[in-house]
């Protein structure tokens, strides 16, 4: 096997100190135009078998393990008995463990009950990520997203409503140079409307192999500049206006411009710091460049 041939395993940044463990392999709904990730993978429900096993060796040399995220794209999909079924073992092997968390789609979490939620988050699921993407309903559908802004905003609901805490993550760019007025201020109402625990904000990347690459190819998506995208992140950035406190994260190696902070708490500082890139960007070469995050 070489190394193009190993599969890539993808988690949150914050989950870097976590167990990886797979139990699926892919993402089931794997049709966002500009998502690279599970492209070339074959969507796979892994066998108790194999996950127990990969537990139980994972036990052997890490005992006191106190964090696992359960890969890959859309853990959710499995049934809620499967995955209780999953985090019991993890309990039994894992007498540490203080957290379980997982990537969640949206149509999944839909799907899922309340009580189904509630008796997760109590087996210990602590975290659920969201990629909400945008809530521009002509965002969502044209990068092929599966679900409506208002849809987006239930599942989020959804989740919080049944204790645990959720980590949504925004694509800065995503509706490009035609869409970018709507992508920024309709994104800025579902995550206004949902008030997640955690917001994180990254920026479009245009992968090669992706129904988006094609479409920049053929002229017909124009992604932003490096300035037109930090106007973006301005009004997305004035629009929201959360009632709850919302740990803000902008500093993925995606970001031109890195920020932290919790809105709406830190929002002026956000805007200023914003506001001084800007002014910079208009005498530099990045002013009308595209900037790429997947040369970084």
């Amino acid at each position: 096997m070489t190394i193009e041939d190993r599969e890539v395993v993808y988690r949150p940044p914050s989950e870097a100190k976590s167990f990886i463990l797979r139990i699926t392999k892919g993402c089931s709904h794997n049709k966002c135009t500009f998502c690279a990730m599970y492209r070339n993978i074959r969507f796979q429900v892994r066998s108790m078998e194999e996950i127990e096993k990969e537990i139980k060796q994972m036990a052997h040399y890490y005992p006191g393990l106190r964090r696992v995220f359960l890969a890959d794209g859309n853990a959710l999909v499995l049934s809620t008995d499967k995955l209780l079924a999953i985090m019991e073992k993890l309990h039994a092997n894992f007498p540490m463990l203080s957290r379980i968390t997982c990537y969640g789609a949206p149509k999944d979490i839909l799907q899922k009950k309340p009580e189904d939620l509630v008796a997760l988050q109590e087996a210990g699921l602590k975290i659920i990520y969201l990629g909400v993407e945008s809530g521009d309903d002509r965002v969502l559908s044209e990068i092929n997203k599966g679900v409506t802004a208002n849809e987006m905003i239930t599942a989020g609901q959804k989740v919080l409503a049944a204790g645990i805490k959720l980590s949504t993550m925004v694509i800065l760019g995503l509706g490009g140079q035609q869409y970018t007025h709507n992508h920024a201020i309709n994104t800025a109402r579902v995550i206004n409307a949902i008030n997640p625990t955690m917001l994180g904000v990254l920026t479009l990347a245009i992968f090669d192999g992706t129904p988006l690459k094609e479409a920049v190819d053929q002229g017909k998506f124009l992604p932003l500049s490096t300035r037109e995208g930090m106007l973006e992140l301005k009004e997305m950035l004035e629009n929201i206006d959360v009632q709850q406190p919302c740990i803000f994260r902008c500093n993925h190696v995606s970001n031109f411009l890195p920020l932290k902070g919790v809105l709406s708490r830190d929002k002026a500082q956000l805007l200023s710091d914003v506001q001084e890139v800007l002014e910079f960007l208009k005498e530099s070469r990045y002013n009308q460049e595209i900037f790429n995050p997947k040369h970084f």
